[in-house]
């Protein structure tokens, strides 16, 4: 295959077609995706169980949950910033190494109090995972198909979900709890296969002098070097490895941060309240009981698997923008429809599983274009702080989500269909976000977003496939 000309490895970089370098990169990245999301969804089937056999109340539930969530906005902040420092393939590896640990020890806790300490160190590697593998997948990727890759990068978070629910539905009841969580230990060894076969970003070695390693990591990609003159990369006036708020907040990116903490708060709100509780709401406000929740939780999430693939093929095709705003006004709408009509009292198994599923394939396919559009809009010197605090901002979210459903189903005068009510609104609002603050991204190399920051109208023309 020809190779694609250009002067600088950032150029040759987004120009070449995608190949095998790029395939293994997007799927040694998308198992550790997978880990990751599989510990995030034990937990949701544990509680279950752990609020039976210990007894807790919906408060201490909610807080359970949010207590890892506030360990994953730690993470990701924190992340982004020593991927900037160190490297994305180091942070990648260590932030695993932490959640996978920390998630074997929870299967020894004794008392609520340990529980709560575990889960928040086990949240400080999951959240950081997320946005580092978002952001060295984006810095290989070609900029014609950067979109589509991000989006199947996290569609492989609904196979971790899927397995998280499997285990749920078949290990927890017959098992326990505690053989879940040493289950949720085994990703500790993937971080031996990562460590020898993912490559480090080139641009990020770029931005740091390093060019012998940059071309080396560029080389493992399948892309050509020995004719390249020149190493350019988007340096564009910023620092790396810093905190990176003074360039987020400053000239030219304001109001991208804007868009992007908005529209992050919103979506790790709405996705931890709905799904970390969901097994929850079935198993005590729907009345199904333990087994035929989590089975119908396993079903709904299925649905996440078209939601991706669907969203990763209109991402190149209709682009980030509108892709993200109709995947969120579907989700808003679906879950609308399940609180009014699948959780009625009147409601078949059936109808909630349809109405479930409708939220799952919305929600999903836009969490996969909010991955790929991140990391898009910064460049290489912040690109990790700006994900990673984007990503942590949005884990206020997730605290204050799950937290407020408890504090809600616990409540006189609301129930479970006023939680998902609530939820539609949310999703609503950031829908909305974007559409009048985000801009198009599709087919433009890094290079050129970095250089054409906020001046740019929200309604740009990306340059054609």
């Amino acid at each position: 295959m020809r190779e694609a000309s250009g002067r600088g490895l950032g150029e040759r970089l987004d120009a070449q077609p995608v190949g095998r370098g790029h395939r293994k990169v997007t799927v040694l990245s998308g198992l550790g995706w997978m880990f990751d999301a599989m510990d995030i969804g034990l937990l949701s089937f544990v509680m279950v169980a752990l609020a039976q056999e210990w007894g807790l109340s919906q408060g201490q539930v909610g807080t359970a949950i949010s207590v890892g969530l506030f360990g994953m906005f730690v993470g990701a902040a924190a992340s982004g910033i020593l991927a900037d420092r160190y490297g994305r393939k180091a942070i990648l590896l260590l932030t695993m190494l932490v959640y996978s640990v920390a998630t074997g020890l929870t299967a020894l806790v004794w008392g609520y109090g340990a529980l709560l300490v575990l889960r928040f160190v086990t949240g400080l590697g999951l959240g950081g995972e997320l946005p580092v593998a978002s952001t060295l997948v984006a810095e290989v990727a070609p900029a014609k198909s950067r979109g589509r890759m991000l989006v199947l990068l996290e569609s492989f978070w609904a196979y971790g979900w899927i397995l998280a629910a499997a285990i749920g539905y078949l290990v927890i009841p017959e098992y326990g709890w505690r053989v879940a969580f040493v289950i949720g230990a085994l990703p500790a060894l993937y971080v031996l296969v990562l460590r020898r076969h993912l490559p480090e970003s080139p641009r990020y070695l770029l931005r740091n002098g390093r060019n012998v390693e940059a071309r080396e990591a560029a080389e493992r990609l399948g892309v050509r070097t020995d004719d390249i003159e020149d190493t350019r990369t988007d340096a564009v006036g910023v620092r790396s490895g810093g905190l990176g708020l003074r360039e987020l907040w400053g000239e030219g990116y304001a109001r991208r941060t804007a868009m992007l903490w908005v529209l992050w708060f919103g979506m790790v709100f709405s996705y931890y309240g709905i799904f970390t509780w969901l097994p929850q709401i079935l198993a005590t406000s729907a009345g199904y009981g333990l087994v035929k929740s989590f089975q119908f939780v396993l079903l709904i999430t299925l649905a996440q698997i078209p939601g991706y693939f669907s969203a990763a093929y209109l991402v190149e095709k209709w682009g980030r923008k509108p892709t993200l705003v109709i995947y969120l006004l579907g989700s808003a709408v679906g879950a609308l429809a399940f609180g009014l009509r699948g959780l009625g009292a009147e409601a078949s198994g059936a109808e909630l599983i349809i109405w479930g599923s409708l939220v799952s394939f919305f929600n999903l396919g836009a969490w996969g274009v909010l991955y790929g559009y991140t990391p898009e809009l910064y460049p290489t010197g912040v690109r990790g702080s700006g994900a990673g605090w984007a990503a942590g901002v949005g884990r206020i979210g997730g605290i204050v989500g799950p937290y407020l459903v408890g504090v809600m189903l616990g409540a006189q005068g609301f129930g479970a269909s006023s939680v998902f009510v609530m939820f539609a609104a949310v999703l609503l609002v950031i829908a909305l976000d974007v559409l009048f603050l985000g801009e198009e991204t599709k087919g433009r190399a890094l290079e050129e977003i970095s250089e054409s920051p906020d001046r740019l109208p929200v309604s740009a023309t990306p340059t054609s496939n």
